[in-house]
């Protein structure tokens, strides 16, 4: 057999943090990615920090490959605002929570993973390769095991041949079936579990800027809570991206579980309210039936020539709402000024209407739909984040932040990714892979990590900052329930005993008061009743249906099925029929049934299913993540 220093399994931001890093220190690695190439599998909301933390370090992605990272990535927009919003019906009231955002941080960008995780795999590779190793994509990790009297491991695949390792880091995401594999810790539970369900809108670079009131050295993140939650505890997004939005919904499991919903129709709730109408909202060209009497081959030929000059269209505004296009543009030589291109842009727009039957109207651009798993740390952190080994990071092990509106999971990823590839590298340099040696180090090193603390209790200061931010509104909205600890807090004295006596308590039994129906839902609709502003949208989104959605994902069908139904008449599965984000189980008399060619691997069915991810290259590869 090959043997390889360390394998690192997962080819999102965090495994190939941990490989750089292995490389940085001189070690060799082999870093194993299903999909056909680094980012076709990853989604995200999503936000990328960088922190600084008071108290304790945590390690960025510029710790590890380097200061270039702010120059060369391919990140969309640094989050420079951060508002909450409360929705009732046709009213809202916005809460400026950008003190809460920016508190202990060096940046934050909004990233389409599709698009940023290459970068890092060519990064992480280049150095790798220099050690002897590598990324190979296109490979599915199928198995572990460990041959009496020997140290080493080896890895199984569903296209290599087997080969051995001395550690491995996995990076394989919420569903990690690694830890399956090794039995490391059980699958996670719906209250363990939030949601997240995401849509990319296209919206022309400087429409988006004007919109949203930023800068091109600026982005805009929005949350939402309230009616368009649907009575379930979580709450919308949105994100600015270069010339596209992320918009999403992320709800807790538990909560979906007790009122299922289809995960699309969360996303249409949030894309007909009408203050985010308003935000995406696009000049959007439509063709009418042709009324005509044509031959057939006339048909043919006009709706060819309409998609050509659609095309067009569409690639000249893009280019006229962009600096860089119409600097392009004009250098190219085709057009000598700005206003020649809107001359070029509104001719296209009245052929397209006088000879081909296409009308232009309000509207969104959705591009692609998007679902995934994400692990609250707060309930499902792994305490001992190994076995053998095996060092679990990031949603492998079950880590996120998720503290009210503060939601960061990539660099969490990160941090962890960092202790596990330095952990490794130290039982390399003294050859001593013993269980206690590397697992309980790499335990410790992420114990002593400021995420974990965070994972663990309340920070007072961010807290203080929070209530600042949101001191006008009346302590009796909240009600009785939280009228006293509105004034407990209010108070820094109190507030500091009180925070001490809630950490003392513990998140456990904190959150079934914290994360409830009135927070998420009943209070956010009465501040936004009683202090709200309405706002007024002169159009209703047409949202595609979810076939729609579903037929422009880019999927490689698996003949064999990575999912296996084991309990098809449990009340979990049959929750699975409207909570599966694709429609992929039907009941037929009783029994679940299904039908995995539509599956975007979100792993929402997994907790009672055989489940794991397709073969490599098989299933859905995402364009943005």
């Amino acid at each position: 057999m090959e043997k390889y220093d360390v394998a690192v399994v997962g080819g999102g931001t965090s495994g190939l943090t941990a490989l750089r890093q292995l490389s940085n220190l001189g070690k060799q690695a082999v870093l194993l990615e299903a999909g056909s190439t680094t980012g076709t599998k990853n989604v995200s909301g999503g936000i990328l920090y960088s922190k600084k933390p008071k108290n304790g370090r945590v390690y960025n992605i510029e710790d590890v490959f380097g200061r270039e990272f702010i120059d060369e990535a391919p990140y969309e927009r640094a989050i420079t605002q951060y508002i909450l919003h409360a929705t009732s019906r046709d009213k809202l009231y916005s809460i400026d929570l950008t003190p809460v955002h920016e508190y202990q941080i060096n940046y934050a960008y909004s990233v389409l993973l599709s698009r940023f995780v290459p970068w890092l795999a060519k990064e992480a590779s280049d150095m790798s390769e220099k050690m002897g190793g590598g990324v190979i994509s296109g490979v599915h990790v199928r198995s572990i095991r460990w041959e009496t009297g020997s140290n080493d491991t080896v890895i199984e695949t569903d296209e290599l041949e087997p080969f051995r390792v001395r550690a491995v880091i996995a990076a394989d995401g919420t569903n990690s079936e690694l830890a399956d594999v090794t039995k490391a810790r059980n699958k996670f539970s719906s209250e363990q579990l939030y949601q997240g369900v995401k849509v990319v809108i296209k919206l022309p670079e400087t429409i988006l800027e004007d919109r949203f009131n930023i800068t091109s050295e600026e982005g805009a993140a929005h949350l939402f809570a309230g009616d368009v939650t649907m009575n379930h505890i979580g709450g919308g997004f949105l994100y600015t991206n270069r010339d596209t939005i992320s918009l999403g919904a992320v709800y807790h499991m538990d909560s979906m579980m007790e009122n299922p919903v289809e995960p699309s129709r969360l996303i249409d709730a949030l894309i007909r309210n009408q203050f985010v109408a308003e935000f995406i909202k696009d000049r959007v060209p439509t063709r009418k039936a042709n009324q005509a009497l044509i031959s057939k081959d006339e048909e043919i030929r006009q709706h060819f020539m309409a998609v050509k000059l659609l095309k067009a269209w569409n690639n000249l505004r893009s280019d006229y709402y962009s600096r860089d296009g119409i600097k392009r543009l004009i250098e190219s030589g085709k057009f000598k000024t700005k206003e020649e291109i809107e001359g070029r842009i509104n001719n296209l727009e009245k052929e397209l209407v006088e000879k081909y039957n296409c009308e232009f109207g309000d509207n969104y651009v959705e591009l692609e739909y998007s679902a995934r798993l994400i692990p609250d740390g707060k309930r499902c952190r792994m305490k001992t984040p190994y076995y053998k080994n095996v060092l679990f990071v990031g949603d492998a092990a079950g880590r996120g932040v998720f503290i009210g509106p503060r939601i960061e999971g990539l660099n969490v990823g990160i941090d962890d990714a960092v202790r596990a590839a330095n952990a490794v590298a130290r039982s390399l340099d003294r050859n001593n892979f013993d269980e206690q040696y590397l697992g309980s180090f790499y335990t410790k090193s992420v114990e002593e990590s400021p995420y974990t603390r965070d994972m663990k209790e309340i920070d007072k200061e961010y807290l203080k900052i929070f209530l600042d931010c949101s001191k006008h509104i009346p302590k009796d909205i909240v009600g009785s329930r939280y009228g006293m600890i509105f004034k407990l807090m209010s108070s820094s004295t109190l507030r500091g005993i009180a925070v001490g006596f809630a950490n003392m308590l513990g998140f456990d039994r904190l959150l079934p008061m914290v994360e409830s129906v009135d927070t998420y839902v009943n209070v956010p609709i009465e501040i936004a009743e009683r202090l709200g502003r309405h706002v007024d949208s002169n159009y209703i989104p047409n949202t595609p249906s979810l076939q729609e959605r579903i037929a422009k994902l880019d999927y490689d069908d698996d003949s064999v099925p990575h999912i296996q139904v084991t309990k098809p008449r449990s009340e979990f599965m049959q929750k699975m029929v409207s909570l599966c984000p694709t429609r992929c189980y039907s009941s037929e008399n009783g029994d679940v049934i299904l039908q995995h060619e539509g599956c975007i691997e979100c792993g929402t069915c997994a907790y009672e299913t055989l489940w794991r991810h397709p073969r490599g290259v098989k299933g859905v590869s995402y364009k943005y993540g």
